[in-house]
């Protein structure tokens, strides 16, 4: 990924639509790692702190069988991924923010995702994990709106159609 200004700040727009986020255990303790606050002095660009800050902050969920507790204003999801992510999804508010890999595909099998936003970055890397590898059925897309970063990044944001 190419990381900016322009993508950070839309990363900002993006998380303040959302009521919370909701990771897998894997994206929370990296996400964790990478953007809990404190940082150490000059550990970013000045750019990078209203994203760090509104990241720190954000309600989060995590899908996990295997951590025990999670802070960095977290909650634990078990049991019926389904079930405990529709009950979330009917809360008051403007909706849940998904990040990762895993989790985006298990939604995407129980139709629980509304909406989904690819960015596209101009950079090509050869390993790494493929988004909905495995996917049992095709899953049609509407575009919905789409955005060019001065990097060349193109933010793509979809509803499923029907």
């Amino acid at each position: 990924m190419v990381a900016d200004e322009d993508l950070h700040r839309h990363a900002v727009e993006n998380l303040g639509q959302a009521d919370a986020l909701l990771f897998g255990r894997v994206t929370y303790e990296m996400m964790e790692a990478a953007w809990r606050l404190p940082a150490p002095t000059g550990a970013r660009p000045d750019w990078m702190e209203q994203f760090a800050r509104t990241i720190d902050a954000a309600k989060k969920y995590v899908v996990s069988s295997t951590l025990d507790r999670v802070d960095w204003n977290a909650e634990l999801v078990r049991g019926d991924l389904g079930k405990a992510v529709q009950l979330l999804k009917q809360e008051p508010g403007q909706g849940l923010f998904v990040g990762g890999v895993k989790l985006p595909l298990a939604l995407t099998e129980l139709g629980l995702i509304d909406e989904y936003e690819f960015v596209v970055h101009p950079r090509l890397a050869g390993h790494g994990p493929t988004l909905f590898a495995g996917l049992s059925r095709l899953v049609d897309l509407r575009l919905v709106s789409q955005l060019e970063f001065g990097s060349g990044a193109v933010a793509m944001r979809y509803e499923p159609k029907g």
